[in-house]
């Protein structure tokens, strides 16, 4: 018997993700299917930002909030796998925060941009459109911190400078957003 190829359903949601704060701005502009699960967005927004993965995050919408749940949880959340982003954030202008890293608190402002876009034919979803700047190292102190490291190893004179790039891997460009390794990167998230 043939195989039949099915057509995938689903309309795409176009958001821009903006690191809150960072000056000058940190962002993304992303295409994702509406019936996405957060916890696959989680997953889509650490590759497309460059996040290691390494830290809780959660997401809040209208004033709930939506994670992965554990026994550990001071405050209750809502499991971020049973939710999709056409029943939470239906429109378009809808605005809801992406936070990671409870320590270093890095908020992600999130805009729907757009909703209702048909699938564009040979695009693989979910899709980096455009963005800006690199994302800062993991655990270099939130968006305070971002600014010390990037004063520091701008600055030839400065007495943490050569500290400061031993940590980032010697080389750090605030400057750098490599659209084709993200996208390169998307194509595993299932």
């Amino acid at each position: 018997m043939p195989t039949r190829k099915t057509t995938p359903t689903g309309s795409i949601y176009q958001l821009k993700v903006t690191l809150k704060d960072a000056r000058p701005p940190i962002w993304r502009r992303i295409q994702v299917i509406d019936d996405t699960t957060l916890a696959k967005l989680h997953r889509i927004l650490q590759i497309v930002m460059g996040w290691s993965d390494y830290h809780l995050h959660d997401f809040t919408i209208y004033g709930a909030r939506y994670s992965e749940p554990s026994p550990d949880d001071w405050e209750p959340v809502k499991d971020e796998r049973r939710y999709k982003l056409k029943q939470l954030v239906p429109g378009e202008k809808s605005k809801f925060v992406y936070q990671y890293d409870f320590g270093d608190s890095w908020d992600h402002e999130i805009l729907v941009e757009k909703t209702g876009l048909p699938r564009e034919p040979g695009v693989k979803y979910p899709h980096c459109l455009a963005g800006k700047r690199a994302c800062p190292p993991e655990d270099v102190g939130g968006v305070w911190g971002y600014r010390e490291f990037l004063e520091a190893i701008r600055d030839p004179e400065h007495p943490e400078q050569d500290g400061y790039l031993e940590w980032a891997g010697g080389d750090f460009d605030p400057e750098a957003f490599d659209l084709e390794e993200v996208n390169r990167a998307l194509r595993s998230v299932r």
